[in-house]
């Protein structure tokens, strides 16, 4: 069973076997279009496309609350993985163009179902190319299964419990941000730049090199460096609209470190109401 990451002649040995789903999660500059327009050109072998904003997260409120990408109900998300033939028995894989944050994302939303048989291709689709794997078009025949989710809710902080920590000191919240964002500086996705109060900067990119996650040493000395001794169920990661701090969580996990937890509105959801604190620099 492979759980954090799964490498291409990893992958390439389980096409075709039985309850194995791989699930293509490219969404190309944050574009609504652009990722299912690749799929349709090329993809692994039996992929399914899911979508970050219709497959992996629920309809924007109008006020922003709970940020840019929500999270879906577990009992909406498990029918989305029943129409596409998964069950609980399935190995799951997620990949995207490479940096694997919007394959982490599906990595968590799964592991937050209770479902740990998902892991993400290690260096993604353009991993996938170099190494001359085979690329099919078109779509999948699905058979309907049925997925029953064994929600995590301990893995899920609000935007109410995170200002409770930014008083009383009882999590450490890890902003996975580029650190300019962290600062408040060229922000183009929210309408206000900043970052939570007390929150301390860990730029995804950073668990990568040459487009590859870390070893699991040298990830969690960097981890170890930001929280020391501090307990991963005090860990919270955030980002922007909880798609990237996915990237940290899922680089914790494979460092052996633990499964932490996820404030999934992350700025878009804390900045959306005016009263909470905000820092910036």
């Amino acid at each position: 069973m492979y759980t954090t990451l799964i490498s291409t002649a990893a992958l390439a040995e389980l096409l075709g076997k039985n309850r194995v789903a791989i699930l293509d999660c490219r969404f190309p500059q944050g574009n609504r279009t652009d990722g299912a327009k690749s799929y349709a050109v090329g993809h692994i072998p039996s992929a399914i496309y899911a979508n970050l904003n219709d497959d992996l997260s629920a309809p924007v409120a109008a006020d922003r609350s709970g940020g840019r990408h929500p999270l879906p109900t577990p009992e909406t998300f498990a029918n989305t993985l029943s129409q596409w033939g998964i069950d609980n028995q399935t190995q799951i894989v997620a990949y995207d163009d490479g940096p694997g944050a919007y394959a982490a994302r599906c990595w968590w939303m799964l592991r937050w179902l209770g479902h740990d048989a998902v892991a993400v291709l290690d260096g993604g689709w353009n991993a996938w190319q170099a190494t001359g794997q085979p690329v099919e078009s078109g779509m999948p025949i699905l058979s309907a299964a049925k997925f029953v989710p064994h929600p995590r809710p301990e893995l899920v902080v609000d935007g109410e419990k995170a200002l409770q920590y930014t008083a009383s000191g009882g999590a450490m919240l890890i902003d996975a941000r580029s650190p300019d964002r962290f600062r408040g500086e060229n922000e183009t996705l929210d309408p206000v730049g900043g970052h939570i109060p007390g929150a301390t900067n860990h730029f995804f990119g950073q668990n990568l090199d040459d487009g590859r996650f870390r070893s699991a040493e040298e990830l969690a000395q960097g981890f170890k460096a930001l929280f020391g001794q501090r307990p991963t169920s005090e860990i919270v990661h955030y980002c922007g609209s909880g798609v990237t701090a996915c990237h940290n969580l899922l680089a914790m996990e494979h460092a052996g470190l633990g499964l932490a937890r996820l404030y999934p509105g992350s700025w878009s959801d804390w900045s959306s109401d005016p009263s909470r604190p905000q820092a910036r620099g």
